[in-house]
């Protein structure tokens, strides 16, 4: 079965949804294929006691204020959840799931989006599939020697797993020292990072770190010297949990080890650590297998963009994978600014007739 529609939205969490939201407000016929069974998007995978970085009114995708969670002033990931329901509800977005699809090809004058539903074919097309997806695990030596368990931040869901283990958390960024704090109580944690941790001042939240990226990404188009962004305020934003565990001296960073060992890891000076389990909050990368086709995937697998729109494929935009596809447009605060401009960018393309 083969299908049209003016624009094709390939993913349906946050960044999907900002951009039908704009699509929608501009009057342009469109569909967005999510390929989970209910909404939520990555949300719906994270660990159980993930919260976000910033107040709920400052966690907003564009027209509608995320609602406070009771008794929380930093909501978990279930309320976001519910709120993204409730958003794809209120606007009446037209979401399609499960749709899994497999490629993004030319037809001519049309993108075809082949996928295990049937085929679409589109004028435009925005990917919006995050990074979730394609979790990054790094080359270590040894790696396939360690007998024990070993599981990546996707994998991770509660603490209780690992109840009087020894446990090695990899990964000196947000996941990792989220992770290590939920883990400090009741495990034996070694907690592993490349540099010394830097925890941001207990003062900053999300919305400092928007403000950073954004200030970045003007000083860069204006020709401006670099700010370094959020790099330049810190690693880890110290929301509750990781500021108490730290304050209660639980979370003290070792240096990367250089391989593992059939029971544990090994640092160059030959000492040796135990472990039953390794987490490896080392980070994602981004989930453009669907558009191979096009051919498009530059220097570190990214797609070079002007903007959201692919350089070489005006067709073609890209939303929420990181500062490379608009300032903190992988931020549910960040990624409504982005969308807006992916979805003037389209409706001039269509209104032109240009393919």
């Amino acid at each position: 079965m083969t299908r049209t529609s003016q624009v094709v939205v390939v993913g349906g969490g946050q960044s999907g949804l900002a951009a039908g939201y704009h699509l929608r407000r501009l009057g342009l016929d469109f569909l967005i294929l999510d390929a989970q069974t209910t909404p939520g998007g990555a949300w719906q995978h994270t660990w159980d006691s993930l919260r976000l970085f910033s107040p709920a009114a400052y966690s907003s995708l564009p027209g509608r204020l995320m609602p406070p969670q009771t008794g929380a002033t930093y909501p978990d990931a279930q309320h976001v959840v519910e709120y993204l329901a409730d958003y794809e509800k209120r606007y009446e977005l037209p979401v399609e799931r499960p749709v899994h699809v497999h490629g993004v090809h030319r037809d001519g004058q049309l993108l075809r989006v082949e996928t295990d539903s049937g085929t679409w074919h589109a004028r435009a097309l925005i990917s919006a599939t995050g990074t979730w997806w394609r979790p990054f695990l790094p080359a270590v030596p040894g790696r396939g020697d360690f007998g024990g368990r070993q599981l990546h931040t996707v994998e991770y869901r509660r603490p209780q797993e690992f109840s009087g283990r020894r446990v090695i958390v990899v990964g000196g960024g947000n996941s990792g020292a989220q992770i290590a704090a939920d883990l400090a109580y009741d495990t034996e944690l070694t907690w592993v990072t490349q540099r010394p941790p830097r925890f941001l001042a207990d003062d900053i939240d999300g919305r400092a770190l928007f403000d950073a990226a954004t200030a970045r990404r003007r000083a860069l188009d204006e020709g401006r010297t670099d700010t370094d962004g959020v790099a330049s305020l810190g690693d880890i934003v110290a929301v509750p949990p990781v500021r108490e565990a730290r304050d209660r001296g639980l979370l003290k960073a070792s240096p990367m080890f250089t391989r593992l060992v059939p029971g544990g890891v090994e640092w160059s000076d030959g000492t040796r650590a135990g472990a039953d389990a390794i987490i490896w909050c080392t980070g994602f990368r981004p989930a453009l297998s669907h558009l191979a086709p096009l051919q498009l995937r530059g220097r570190r697998g990214h797609i070079a963009t002007v903007g959201t729109r692919a350089a070489d494929e005006p067709r073609l935009h890209l939303l929420g994978y990181g500062d490379w596809t608009g300032p903190a447009s992988a931020t549910l605060i960040g990624v409504g600014s982005p969308a807006r401009d992916a979805a003037r960018e389209i409706s001039a393309l269509l209104g032109a007739g240009t393919t």
